[in-house]
């Protein structure tokens, strides 16, 4: 068996080769290449529904707990919350506000993507505020002012002043989701991040699901009730829900090991967290950002093919709306009726979602998980993009729909992985590509899903099709180029043993293998 041996020369426990290395030269030192790298947790055996890897000490299990019910329950509630208060706009579009405010034409797509605007203007800021700003500090001050401007949206009565809410909603939320990927990448090793990421990204689905069911409530409760109408009645729910969320961050949500929240983690807690993502190779202690570091992470490949890799997942859906809308062109449904199947695809979701990510943690490689949520989408989308096939069909289509949001938290775990080396590349790697890959969906969907063309939006599925199938191939780029666990970007120096299979009679290049470790910034290998 072949362990890593580090440079302090302690054998790491964390990773074992399950074959004999291939040796290839490069200058003085001569350097491991491995295609079968494996975590010594993914070697180990692990049933299905083991939360804990067999390798966990008591004291880490206790610890994982504890991050398990400060993180996970928060993040997932603060994004239900978040997406009940972002899809309501497609709930209130149909349920009223387009005839009370005279909206006929393409407002609904241009609600969307003022809103994207929004996320991509303010997301920028964070490549510097995460490593900075202690998140336990941060996400609820943030989520404060999006409960406010939530909330206001009740009062709207043109489209200009919904189009000025809808931004400054988005401006505050931009920053949510990779700031609960950076929060999980700063505490949990890579086999634990899938399933913490799909638990809070079941957040999404069941927020749209509770958009619908909870505006069916509020025509059927509130509609009329102090001279409101439903649709006003839903925003002012929703800011309800938010807005106590904010206050309670500050006191539960652990923040970062560099800038730890410490009314919920101790001193021991610190040090047990950073050993074992230390064993991994993970860095935990941050440093200023600077402009090297900017043109380090722009002049490697690594950031343009994690950037492309999430600017296809980020094109790979359908526009949300499109149920509602064909929906609402049968003519056979009341607004409280299509609200409530428009919830058939978000509960399908969460359903997707939770599978996915477990299984990437588990039992599945990130690339196959991908996949399989993927074909699901693609299925959907040929459906709709033939459109004259049998109305359950589309039923079908229509239900798998959010089985393309199940790939963002295998994808975003994943980049948490590749990036795990250096806390700055990770914070603004995370956040660069979200905010580039949201910049696409500004404009694209206003040629690919204008609403005057629903509910038949025939280039719009066409193109999510294809780009499906793209982000596929590119997903088995990225395994192919970083592996599963980011094992194939790390070159090692082999141990002595190895060299002297490669060079019997070469004690120079012995000599240089064993001084120059330190000097390389490589670690050696070590055969037991």
């Amino acid at each position: 068996m072949w362990c890593y041996q580090r440079q302090d020369g302690d054998i790491d426990p964390s990773h074992i080769a399950t074959e004999t290395p291939t040796i290839r030269r490069e200058g003085n030192g001569i350097f491991w290449v491995s295609q079968n790298v494996k975590p010594v947790f993914e070697m180990a055996t692990r049933k299905w529904y083991d939360w804990y890897s067999p390798e966990d000490t008591p004291e880490e299990r206790k610890l994982i707990r504890k991050l398990d019910l400060l993180i996970v329950p928060y993040a997932f509630t603060v994004y239900w919350v978040k997406y009940i208060d972002q899809g309501n706009i497609n709930n209130a579009y149909v349920s009223g506000m387009a005839d009370e405010l005279g909206f006929h034409g393409n407002e609904l797509v241009h609600f969307q993507t003022i809103f994207t605007v929004g996320n991509v203007v303010a997301l920028l800021p964070f490549t510097y505020l995460f490593p900075r700003v202690p998140m336990h500090y941060l996400v609820p001050a943030l989520d404060l002012m999006w409960g406010i401007f939530t909330l206001l949206q009740y009062r709207a009565t043109s489209y200009s002043e919904i189009m000025a809410y809808r931004f400054m909603v988005s401006i505050f939320e931009a920053s949510y989701f990779p700031g609960v990927h950076f929060v999980l990448g700063s505490w949990y090793k890579s086999n634990e991040i899938g399933r913490r990421g799909g638990a809070f990204y079941v957040g999404l689905s069941l927020g749209m699901l509770t958009a619908s069911l909870m505006q069916t409530a509020t025509l059927n409760t509130l509609d009329g009730v102090h001279g409101l109408a439903g649709w006003r009645w839903l925003f002012i729910v929703n800011a309800c829900a938010t807005l106590p969320l904010a206050i309670i961050g500050c006191f539960i949500y652990p923040g970062t090991i560099d800038k730890p929240n410490r009314l919920v983690i101790s001193e021991k807690d610190l040090v047990l967290a950073r050993a074992r993502l230390e064993k991994q190779g993970a860095k935990v202690k941050s440093a200023p950002f600077s402009w090297a570091l900017a043109r380090k992470i722009f002049l490697t490949k690594r950031f343009w093919l994690v950037l492309l890799w999430d600017s296809l997942f980020f094109n790979s859906s359908a526009n949300t709306a499109s149920f509602l809308l064909w929906l609402k062109s049968l003519n056979r449904f009341s607004a409280a009726r299509m609200n409530e199947l428009n919830s058939i695809s978000p509960a399908l979701g969460i359903f997707f979602i939770l599978f996915i990510n477990f299984s990437t943690d588990l039992f599945v490689e990130r690339a196959w998980a991908i996949t399989l949520a993927s074909a699901f989408n693609f299925t959907g989308l040929v459906i709709l993009a033939i459109w004259n096939v049998p109305e359950g069909a589309k039923w079908f289509a229509y239900s798998v729909q959010y089985s393309a949001v199940a790939v963002s938290s295998v994808l975003y775990g994943w980049v948490n992985v590749i990036y795990r080396d250096n806390i700055e590349e990770r914070a603004v790697v995370l956040v660069l590509i979200t905010a580039i890959s949201t910049m696409w969906t500004c404009w694209i969907p206003l040629f690919t899903y204008p609403t005057v063309e629903g509910p038949w939006f025939e280039h719009g599925y066409v193109y999510s099709a294809v780009i499906t199938a793209l982000l596929v191939a590119m997903t088995f780029v990225i395994r192919y180029v970083y592996g599963t666990n980011g094992e194939r970007d790390r070159s090692l120096v082999v141990g002595p043993n190895v060299l002297d299979e490669e060079s019997a009679n070469s004690s120079t290049t012995h000599e240089a293998v064993g001084s120059d470790v330190s000097k390389t910034g490589h670690v050696s290998v070590r055969e037991d």
